[in-house]
């Protein structure tokens, strides 16, 4: 059967730095386009502006000396000369000056045109007369063309005055408004939630800030108060348990130093030595695991330092330390050479990791085999068992129990997944006709 694979495990979380934006710089540089966009269009505008006035001027100047034309053509039956040199009859589109003829056949309702030399050219057709044209180059009476260029220079030495300013009045107002933002990052930035005030959202004004400063202040409350419980938890589980646990060492410590040497030779004596030294081992491993719970409960790193560890004796302990959840079952176990390596590791999380992945193989594994190998540098335990259901939350690797049987790895693997990441070790599960899982070390 094709093995069915659940969503893989990811233990070791890989955060990006995030890229710090300043407030104050933003309202700066958004301040200083919008200027300049506002500049620009401003700049557009007088242009337009400028332009139309100065065709309106010539337009009606042609208009008029048209007017009078027709006027003199209709009480004397003949065309005056134009009283202003800069213009000219035409009583064909044929005789036009040569520089607009071809653009008037072409567009025959244009009024405007641009010839050749710098000259400019306006046209009117003369009412109830449609072949009789008067022109006015007007090249002599422009005014904002022939200045263009200093019109532009004015308007760029302006925007540029403008968008000073604009920098000085938005570093002003951006300075002013973040001021406040910039205070409440530097009292929570960095900082360990108990060594915040407990009353800080007073110094800041009652507006948005002062709204988010105090929601910031009541959820650092909330949290400290957490905290104070957690520190209680913790001292507490840590007395209540070492005491038994350091209790049943000694007293299986006293036992075996009274009565190993006065019953050598006793085979009762024996079972019941070896009952003892698996009640003293079960007792070690359970003071190891309350320190390690102790340690991920606080999310903090334990004064342990890693060091490079033989893989192969630490494997072989904990089959042995379990072996007798594989009594009664048709269950190998095959121990790979490849196990014969270094680990880089803190000895006392790695021991947990190998205790509870091995006791969870061996205890749901009724029949067939559980491998153990290192493949890639990444440890391997792979057993034949009924496998973890498909169901079950990747987050959360809860038990799902079936009548009496488990079918999946419970509490030990959570135990695992939550010691994975505390060590920044990336933990990978597939499962479907039995279980594999990897633990790459980092």
């Amino acid at each position: 059967m094709k093995a069915k694979t659940i969503p893989e495990t990811q233990a070791s979380l890989k955060v990006k730095p995030v890229k710090f934006h300043s407030i104050g710089r933003r309202i700066v540089a958004q301040f200083c386009i919008f200027t300049l966009v506002m500049s620009a269009i401003y700049g557009m505008f007088c242009f337009v502006l400028l332009y139309n006035l100065e065709d309106g001027f010539i337009e009606r100047e042609v208009k008029q000396e048209a007017d009078y034309l027709t006027a003199v053509y209709q009480n004397s039956q003949q065309w005056p000369t134009p009283r202003n040199a800069s213009m000219s009859l035409y009583f064909s589109k044929n005789t036009l000056p040569d520089d607009m003829r071809q653009q008037f056949i072409e567009q025959p309702r244009r009024k405007e045109f641009y010839g050749t030399q710098g000259r400019h050219y306006h046209l009117v057709n003369l009412p109830e007369h449609p072949n009789t044209f008067l022109v006015a180059e007007v090249s002599q009476m422009l005014l904002v063309r022939p200045v263009r260029g200093g019109v532009l220079t004015l308007l760029l030495i302006t925007g540029g005055i403008l968008v000073v300013v604009a920098f000085i009045i938005a570093w002003m107002l951006g300075r002013k408004t973040a001021k406040p933002l910039k205070q409440l990052a530097d009292l929570v930035d960095g900082v360990a939630p108990e060594n915040i005030p407990e009353t800080f959202a007073d110094q800041f004004p009652n507006n948005e800030i002062g709204i988010l400063a105090r929601t910031l202040e009541h959820t650092m409350r909330r949290i400290n108060q957490a905290l104070e419980r957690e520190k209680c938890f913790t001292r507490d589980v840590s007395h209540e348990l070492r005491t038994p646990v350091a209790i049943i060492k000694n007293a299986l410590e006293v036992y075996q130093a009274k009565h190993t040497v006065n019953n050598q030779g006793n085979n009762a004596a024996g079972d019941v030595s070896n009952i003892f030294g698996r009640i003293s081992d079960a007792s070690m491993q359970m003071e190891q695991t309350v320190t390690t719970l102790l340690a991920l409960a606080r999310e903090e790193q334990t004064a342990v330092k890693k060091a490079s560890l033989a893989l192969l004796p630490m494997v072989e302990q904990s089959i042995i330390d379990h072996s007798h959840l594989l009594e009664g079952k048709p269950v190998e176990v095959h121990l790979d050479d490849s196990c014969n390596t270094q680990v880089f590791a803190q000895q006392g999380m790695l021991k947990v990791l190998l205790d509870n992945l091995l006791s969870n193989a061996f205890q749901y594994t009724d029949s067939g085999e559980v491998t153990v190998s290192v493949i890639n540098g990444q440890l391997t335990i792979k057993d034949t068992g009924p496998g973890i259901e498909a169901g079950i939350s990747e987050n959360v690797l809860e038990p799902r129990v079936k009548g009496s049987q488990s079918t999946g790895y419970g509490f030990g693997l959570s135990i695992v997944k939550r010691l994975c990441e505390h060590q920044g070790w990336e933990l990978t599960v597939v499962s479907g006709k039995g279980t594999k899982i990897s633990v790459l070390f980092s």
